[in-house]
């Protein structure tokens, strides 16, 4: 893995996977606060690095889980811009000076040498992320596969029932974007391949609302998630009575795309 930011090594480059924790109890919350609540939670903070104009540079332990930790740099803070049109929100409104005064904190998972250990790696983070949350009293997160923001409490929420049954909260971590054509208009998923190496994409079909869309199209993702990318072309069952929806993967992309088109034996 690669890990460098500008002319210093010790952060992330932003195609790496990260999270922002945002709340405006962070601003009120100095380094040394901060340093001790990490400390009083067990994270072992260690500054690493020289301080940069965000404040001191951190590793952080949880378990066999390591990560770097800061005040959000600009740039990181300008992939996350809710203001964008590329930046998903799931239940989200961040106020208007989310990005001053310290409101956000970086946090980047660091890669293991043992790539089978991926699946724990990112299980362990998500445990830290709740630790975390509650921690800083954060009001939104931000998931960097997904571009997308959530609220920090239903995102907590998603996470602890995760823990509990295994289940993937798939709308806290793949964003599901409606594009307009020419013929019509599609959803397409964004982080997911961060899962299963795949991303979804769908035409949605005449008289269908986007969220009848996202309901079939996380449960889709959820099987990538928890069985692996589709490999050949499939037809499956629908939701409906006499729904049906195929599965079609593409090559030649990175990450890989399956098509997905729904129909009905009814017409």
């Amino acid at each position: 893995m690669q890990v460098g930011h500008g002319d210093n090594p010790i952060f992330p480059m932003l195609s790496e996977p990260f999270a922002l924790i945002a709340g405006r109890a962070l601003a009120d919350r100095t380094d040394d606060m901060v340093e001790t609540a990490l400390r009083h939670m067990g994270l072992q903070p260690q500054r690493v690095g020289g301080d940069s104009a965000d404040g001191p540079r951190y590793r952080v332990h949880f378990a066999a889980l390591s990560l770097l930790a800061s005040r959000a740099p600009s740039d990181f803070l300008d992939l996350a811009d809710p203001r964008d049109s590329s930046t998903s929100l799931l239940a989200a409104s961040l106020p208007d000076d989310w990005r001053e005064g310290g409101h956000c904190w970086l946090f980047f998972p660091e890669a293991s040498e043992d790539a089978a250990s991926q699946t724990l790696r990112m299980r362990e983070f998500f445990k830290t992320m709740v630790l975390l949350i509650d921690l800083f009293d954060a009001s939104h997160v931000f998931w960097s596969p997904a571009r997308l923001w959530s609220d920090a409490p239903q995102f907590r929420a998603s996470i602890a029932e995760m823990l509990k049954s295994g289940m993937p909260p798939v709308l806290h971590l793949v964003a599901f974007r409606q594009q307009d054509a020419g013929d019509g208009a599609f959803v397409r998923t964004r982080g997911l391949a961060m899962f299963g190496g795949q991303e979804l994409e769908a035409r949605i079909p005449s008289g269908w609302t986007v969220a009848e869309m996202v309901k079939r199209l996380a449960r889709l993702a959820l099987d990538i998630i928890l069985y692996g990318p589709v490999s050949e072309r499939r037809r499956l069952r629908g939701l409906g009575a006499g729904e049906w929806v195929s599965l079609s993967p593409q090559g030649g992309t990175s990450p890989s795309t399956v098509v997905v088109e729904f129909g009905s034996d009814f017409g």
